[in-house]
């Protein structure tokens, strides 16, 4: 009965004396991490993922970061503007802290090495595996539709994703480990079957934080209710005075009963480094329109300096493709030079 808790209890573990590896030795690591440009980065992305590949790159980590387009059509009929989005992620990477010149980033559909490594990965794990993976599992329970081959065999990108470039590092949270345990089974299997290609990337645990959308539900812009950190001042003000509260004067953190309010208290405390207690305690009576206030202010202060670190690197118009060319292009180098190693270990060179 206590089975999961206990691996996870070691997952911790380890990934405790991982983090203090890779302080000593950050130049034995390789991080591949990323996401799907479905639209524009938001509060979410930032406090979620970006802040972590700022820290890491700092402390002397390589750095791959995939702009995953592909996969944008795993549960969705068109591409819509991906490549607006692409550009956008960019300027909002480079804004956050991330170098770069140092960090290879990189399009999903530009390296079609990456992409062969399907074939030979797909053989390694059986539908039954694939089915039991939490994602393809959610996705098929939630869809009114029949699941696609892509959204099935999303585990085998994600494998092909970290392992073309020979990540050896990934930052997941909790519920993403399923999906890096799937990266490391496929690694084992190949090195088994053929030749040691691939290392058995490790789980470095992050302390994701829960960020609601303004509304309480799950940050999104298809639900309209995501800071995106394109966003102008006056705009991030606009959207959090529509944010729907309550009538209730009295400011309490109550995610379940209150889901505007304490999404609010969340962005805030985010922002200033507090907790939504505290906030809702300092604010007592004062009503919607105060917190509005305190969550406009706590973003427009914190977000000010990336914003102006923004706009900087959009004024020269072709800042955001010349990164992604460059990052396309070490992307196939390495990608082809792996591909290379699979079909010598597999017997397939002619």
């Amino acid at each position: 009965m206590n089975a999961p808790s206990d691996s996870f209890a070691a997952t911790r573990d380890r990934s405790a004396d991982l983090a203090a590896e890779v302080s000593a030795h950050p130049e034995r690591f390789r991080v591949l991490t990323g996401e799907r440009p479905t639209g524009r980065l938001h509060l979410g992305h930032y406090f979620g993922t970006i802040r972590e590949r700022v820290r890491l790159q700092g402390l002397g980590v390589e750095l791959w970061v995939i702009l995953a387009d592909y996969q944008v059509i795993t549960d969705r009929d068109t591409l819509g503007q991906v490549r607006d989005n692409v550009y956008h992620a960019v300027l909002d990477y480079a804004a956050a802290g991330i170098d770069t010149s140092a960090s290879t980033i990189f399009t999903h559909s530009a390296v079609p090495a990456l992409n062969q490594l399907m074939l030979p990965f797909l053989s390694l794990i059986t539908e039954a595996e694939l089915h039991r993976n939490p994602t393809v599992k959610a996705e098929l329970a939630a869809s009114e539709r029949a699941l696609s081959g892509l959204m099935l065999t999303y585990p085998v990108h994600q494998a092909a994703d970290i392992l073309f470039c020979k990540g050896n590092l990934v930052p997941v949270g909790k519920d993403q480990l399923p999906h890096l345990e799937a990266t490391r089974v496929i690694a084992r299997r190949f090195n088994e079957r053929y030749a040691p290609v691939f290392p058995e990337p490790q789980a470095l645990l992050t302390a994701t934080p829960e960020i609601p959308g303004l509304d309480g539900r799950k940050m999104s812009k298809s639900y309209g209710n995501a800071i995106s950190l394109s966003m102008t001042a006056d705009e991030t003000a606009a959207l959090i005075k529509k944010a729907p509260t309550d009538a209730d004067r009295t400011i309490t953190f109550d995610p379940e009963s209150r889901p505007g309010v304490s999404a609010l208290l969340t962005t805030a405390a985010l922002c200033l480094g507090s907790d939504e207690h505290t906030l809702a305690d300092k604010l007592g009576d004062s009503g919607a329109a105060a917190l509005k206030k305190l969550a406009t202010d706590a973003v427009n202060d914190y977000f000010a300096e990336h914003r102006a670190r923004r706009a900087a690197f959009a004024a020269d118009p072709d800042f955001a493709a010349t990164v992604i060319r460059a990052g396309n292009r070490r992307a196939n180098e390495v990608a082809d030079h792996t591909l290379d190693e699979v079909r010598t270990a597999m017997g397939t060179i002619y």
